[in-house]
């Protein structure tokens, strides 16, 4: 296990590096409830995960060293339980603000959390949790991005930054922008910085345009027109409106 300072960042001031884990939001949540003492901001990143989690039990597969599998704990407790699509809002804002000067206007965001590029899966996001009472004590911020890995096996639509440069990254120099878009947006967030769920919505994947989705194994046409406060997804089927929770929608 190493550990390393950036100074002057509120997230990335201390990350610890592990060699190999089976999920670095389960490490993380692990030595929280053993009552180990982590400051807010610290990172978690392992050069190998073997066991990454995604959304509702969905798995995140990931080759060894070749990318970048993160955990970082936050505590927000300046936002109500009922505010947590916020927090994913200023995540999934800061991987595209670390991403951008790299890959261009190509990124965007499906929702609610995973990171595209054109029409390929770059990267995802798994938040936990810990809610005591009504107050959130903490979240963990589990974050997955394809860097050096080409070989996909049946994963079709997933993508890196190699494939897309043709060259090889140094995930160091990713991290670092990672890190100080994290503390940008998440410090926005603490203002009440109103304008952060109009620039998710600028680069939500599909918005405004017509596409397929399946509900209960049947497909429909729609159009994706809105976020709820809560995260759901407001779509527009033509003769009704309906907004949808996570696993109760797909696109097709």
């Amino acid at each position: 296990m190493q550990s390393n300072i950036f100074l002057g960042l509120i997230v990335g001031e201390n990350i610890i590096t592990l060699q190999q884990v089976s999920s670095t939001n389960d490490y993380l949540k692990q030595n929280l409830s053993n009552s180990t003492p982590y400051k807010e901001g610290t990172v978690i990143m392992a050069e190998d995960q073997y066991a990454g989690k995604g959304q509702v039990g969905s798995v995140w597969k990931s080759q060894a060293g070749k990318n970048l599998t993160i955990s970082v704990l936050l505590n927000p407790t300046f936002l109500a339980p009922t505010s947590q699509f916020q927090l994913n809002i200023a995540v999934s804002l800061a991987i595209i603000q670390a991403l951008e000067p790299i890959l261009g206007e190509q990124l965007s965001i499906k929702w609610p959390n995973d990171i595209y590029y054109n029409d390929k899966k770059l990267g995802g996001v798994l938040i936990e949790n810990v809610i005591r009472g009504n107050q959130w004590k903490h979240a963990i911020i589990g974050i997955g991005l394809n860097i050096n890995q080409t070989d996909f096996g049946d994963q079709t639509k997933a993508c890196s930054l190699k494939q897309i440069l043709h060259q090889t990254l140094d995930k160091k120099h990713i991290l670092i922008a990672l890190c100080e878009a994290l503390s940008y947006q998440y410090d926005l967030l603490k203002q009440g910085f109103k304008q952060q769920k109009q620039a998710y919505h600028h680069h939500l994947y599909q918005l405004g345009k017509t596409s397929f989705f399946e509900i209960d194994g049947l497909q429909y046409q729609g159009k994706i027109i809105d976020t709820t406060a809560t995260g759901r997804l407001v779509v527009d089927f033509g003769d009704r409106i309906a907004d949808f929770g996570i696993k109760e929608i797909a696109f097709r």
